[in-house]
C-alpha cells in the first residue's frame, strides 16, 4: 500500500485555527530525503504541533469566556493546542518504533479542531 511519508516542516492546518503551522520533529533518527521523518507520536502540543495563531472554537474555555464577555460575539483567543496522537498513520512503515505519519493522517484537538497536513513539498512517496 502506497502512502506519503510526512517530514519535519510539513505545513499543518487546524479547522478552528486562523493560521497555518509547521510540524516539528524533535528526535530525528530516520530521514526521508533531507528533513527528519515524523511518526504518529509527533503530536505534543507546543513541541511538535505549534500554535495556529488564534482559536475560534467555543469549546476552548478562553474563547468561550471572551465570547461570553463580548455578549455572544465570537471572540477568538490565542491557540494553545491540546492534541491526541495522529491517526491512522502507516502501520507498515515504522519511524522511531511507531507507525510513520502519513499525509492523510489527522490529529484532533480537545477543543474540536481537526488538524490536517496541507503541503506535499517535503513529503516523499512510500511504496
Amino acid at each position: 500500500m502506497a502512502g506519503k511519508l510526512v517530514n519535519m516542516g510539513s505545513l499543518l492546518k487546524c479547522s478552528q485555527g486562523i493560521a497555518p503551522s509547521s510540524l516539528v520533529v524533535l528526535a530525528p533518527t530516520v530521514m526521508a530525503q533531507s528533513p527528519p521523518a515524523a511518526n504518529i507520536m509527533d503530536y505534543v502540543p507546543m513541541s511538535n504541533i505549534l500554535t495556529f495563531g488564534m482559536c475560534q472554537s467555543t469549546a476552548n474555555p478562553t474563547v468561550a469566556a471572551a465570547t461570553s464577555a463580548a455578549l455572544g460575539v465570537l471572540t477568538p483567543m490565542p491557540c494553545i493546542p491540546v492534541t491526541t496522537p495522529w491517526t491512522p498513520g502507516m502501520p507498515t512503515v515504522l519511524v522511531r518504533n511507531f507507525a510513520a505519519l502519513d499525509a492523510s493522517s489527522k490529529c484532533m484537538c480537545a477543543y474540536g479542531g481537526e488538524i490536517t497536513i496541507t503541503t506535499t513539498d517535503v513529503i516523499v512517496d512510500v511504496g
